[in-house]
């Protein structure tokens, strides 16, 4: 990220972007909750990329340099939190569940005038209680640092329907299986083939995101049938691909 902009309060606000729109790179003082009410937002650091979808937020730790990507028309409802507040002491981006009453809760305060008032001040501290009761998701896409994963991963960021081996994108890199497994654990922190299902979840929210059929997105990211997508995406999600939580 050459160019990074400092904006040293998050804002707390609401707003609708059109499918495709970025902010670009820029950093806080401030932490910040990113929730989509529609659509999908990405956020994109060195570290990699996580997306939520409607039932998913994501947590901006201060400081943090990152990129906001909109998918499909989207809602985008951003609370910033002083430095000061962080009620489960995470030190970089994560996404969050998020249930009916957190997202309600985002709603309304991001809705709301900002002034000092009592009534803010008491929603603000039911939303940080529920932000304490929020379960962690493993939801993050994480970008190597070696050239071979690099390269490997950028064949499959062109085609997440690639449905070669490791031993046979090994043989496109120049190394063998065994290297890249190794690799995989120790640059990204998990195995091969959980990278592929992250990268191919991805993909998919962000191809629902913008009116794409269930089948013809299954397709696209590679698995054999829309049911094994569907499986795959309820168990991660919690609910189906055409179950989009609404409010």
């Amino acid at each position: 990220m050459s160019k990074i902009r400092h904006d040293p309060v998050a804002p707390t606000r609401a707003q609708l972007l059109p499918s495709g729109t970025g902010i670009d790179a820029h950093r806080h003082d401030d932490h910040q909750i990113a929730y989509a009410a529609r659509g999908v937002v990405a956020i994109t650091t060195d570290a990699g990329s996580w997306v939520a979808p409607g039932n998913r937020a994501l947590w901006i730790p201060a400081g943090a340099i990152h990129s906001h990507q909109a998918h499909g028309e989207l809602e985008l409802h951003l609370v910033g939190l002083p430095a000061t507040e962080n009620p489960l002491a995470l030190d970089r981006p994560t996404v969050l569940a998020v249930g009916p009453l957190l997202r309600e809760l985002i709603v309304a305060y991001t809705r709301a005038p900002e002034d000092d008032g009592p009534e803010r001040a008491r929603l603000r501290a039911v939303l940080l209680d529920q932000l304490r009761a929020s379960p962690q998701q493993p939801l993050h896409l994480p970008t190597p640092t070696t050239p071979l994963l690099q390269s490997l991963c950028e064949l499959l960021h062109a085609d997440p329907a690639d449905r070669r081996t490791l031993a046979e994108l090994g043989r496109a890199v120049g190394a063998s299986d065994r290297t890249l497994s190794r690799l995989f654990r120790a640059d990204l922190g998990m195995t091969f083939p959980q990278w592929r299902t992250q990268l191919r979840l991805h993909h998919a929210l962000v191809l629902l995101a913008e009116g794409q059929p269930v089948t013809a997105v299954a397709h696209r990211c590679g698995w054999a049938s829309a049911s094994a997508f569907i499986d795959v995406f309820r168990r991660t999600f919690g609910h189906t691909p055409g179950g989009h939580p609404a409010r």
